[in-house]
């Protein structure tokens, strides 16, 4: 008995040795200098350019691109195929909050790999009272929203979401569930005035997704289509690739140049361990990512202590400063992936009006005084290729075929919107706003261009020389049957 005693009170000695050791090895803070310095938080930006340049991008949308939107019903366009339309879902409208908001970076990946010790680094928030809980246990179940504010509050996800003037309102349509497990976080920060953290809950394999309450991948999937960058972290011990992880790597199919992987407490592993390590995160990977170049991958440890003694100190202080370099460009090239993000919104605008246009024109075309409209119309929408639809899309215009959507869309589409609301293109005219085809098709090649090339000038954007002098000449309808 005396022996057991013993040997218990040993035990609890050298435990409490070794949680000492662990606190005095973890109490040295790291030097944090270089991360101001890497993304030169200490430079003033030059306000006054880029708010013109938004001013003008925001312009262009409301007057050439939205006009169609609205007309023809873009936002009511569901695809039900991620890999249709990579980079955004089709349907989706851009909003004066999204077209103001700040770069987005996503956090994505299993359980305690360090997410939030992360963002807690990188803001510099250790002992802070808003620092993001971490812990060993699967800790953040919310999504939460880290932004730039005057002072330091929660933001609950409902009031987040009724906020129009924010970026976050289209959450709304996955219910009231999720909206509880939605959190935003505001803090006066000078790397949150130029970008936006979002973390996400871990990745646990064993949970079914109906368990969280709302639908975890349709989330995931509207915070992927708006990030600019996207860090998917994993530790040593978490290599594992289940199903839920592997729907997140389709998720993502599409979005290979904004993913970045990230080996994170990679100080835990000796340098012959974390060469076995790197390599079985890249053969569990290798399914999942399937491009010529292979994403970018980060090893390194990203908490506020210091590095563990005996590893590559050097090798993890070079890979964090290349990951904040990467950042850096993001934060710089902003405002050219804003444009380049509308240009691209106004081409898939542009296509579904092109399409409606050919699905009117088509029915009254195959209409007849003894006709029944809807069998019609079902026939046509049923095989759109019968009736050259898509073909005659390409065939007269200069759209790719890997742009246009999946025609399933549009039965979708037409079963909740009669072929009857929509007026075809040639209508689509007036005097004083010109003919909504034109107009779209000048902000794509040639007003967005044009206020690309003078951001990368350092021109100061102004008005179009229409826009100055007031151009009063009457639209040429070249879509109007003569």
């Amino acid at each position: 008995m005396k022996g057991a005693v013993s040997i218990c009170f040993l035990s609890l000695l050298l435990l409490q040795a070794t949680a000492e050791e662990e606190e005095d090895v973890t109490s040295v803070l790291r030097d944090r200098s270089h991360i101001d310095e890497t993304l030169r938080l200490a430079m003033e930006e030059k306000a006054g350019d880029y708010a013109a340049a938004l001013e003008r991008l925001r312009k262009i949308y409301h007057t050439s691109i939205k006009p169609m939107e609205q007309a023809y019903k873009y936002n009511e366009l569901r695809q039900h195929e991620i890999s249709a339309y990579p980079g955004r879902t089709l349907g989706d409208s851009a909003t004066d909050g999204e077209i103001t908001s700040k770069p987005m970076v996503l956090f994505l990946g299993p359980w305690s790999v360090g997410k939030s010790s992360m963002i807690n680094y990188l803001l510099g928030l250790h002992d802070h009272p808003y620092q993001l809980y971490t812990g060993a246990e699967p800790t953040t179940s919310e999504f939460t929203v880290i932004m730039h504010g005057e002072k330091i509050r929660s933001v609950e996800g409902i009031v987040m979401a009724a906020d129009s003037s924010r970026s976050f309102s289209p959450l709304e349509k996955f219910g009231q569930n999720f909206l509880e497990k939605l959190i935003g976080i505001e803090m006066p920060h000078k790397l949150l005035e130029r970008v936006t953290f979002v973390d996400t809950p871990g990745i646990i394999e064993n949970r079914k997704q109906q368990e969280r309450g709302y639908p975890f991948n349709d989330v995931c999937q509207w915070f992927i289509d708006r990030a600019d960058l996207i860090f998917v972290v994993f530790d040593p011990t978490k290599l594992d690739v289940g199903l839920e992880l592997e729907m997140l790597f389709r998720q993502l199919k599409g979005r290979e140049s904004q993913i970045r992987i990230i080996l994170n407490k990679a100080d835990n592993l000796a340098t012959q361990d974390l060469m076995r390590v790197y390599g079985a995160l890249f053969w569990s990977l290798a399914p999942l990512i399937n491009v010529t170049e292979p994403p970018r991958v980060y090893v390194s440890s990203f908490w506020p202590y210091d590095y563990a003694p005996d590893t590559s100190r050097e090798l993890f202080k070079r890979e964090e400063i290349s990951l904040l370099e990467d950042l850096n460009q993001v934060i710089e090239n902003r405002m050219e992936n804003k444009i380049a993000f509308i240009r691209q919104h106004g081409i898939r605008v542009r296509i579904h009006g092109l399409l409606v246009d050919r699905y009117v024109q088509t029915f009254k075309e195959k209409m007849s005084f003894f006709s029944d409209p809807e069998l019609v119309f079902q026939e046509i929408v049923d095989d759109p290729d019968k009736f050259y639809i898509f073909k005659s899309i390409l065939a007269k215009t200069n759209v790719s075929k890997f742009d246009l959507p999946n025609r399933d869309a549009y039965r979708d589409f037409f079963g909740i919107n009669p072929i009857t609301n929509f007026k075809p293109l040639s209508a689509q005219c007036s005097y004083i706003g010109g003919c909504l085809l034109d107009k779209i098709e000048k902000a794509i090649t040639t007003e967005l261009p044009a206020l690309l090339s003078s951001i990368n000038s350092g021109k100061q954007p102004g008005l179009s020389s229409c826009e100055a002098t007031g151009c009063g000449e009457k639209p040429k309808n070249r879509y109007r049957k003569n």
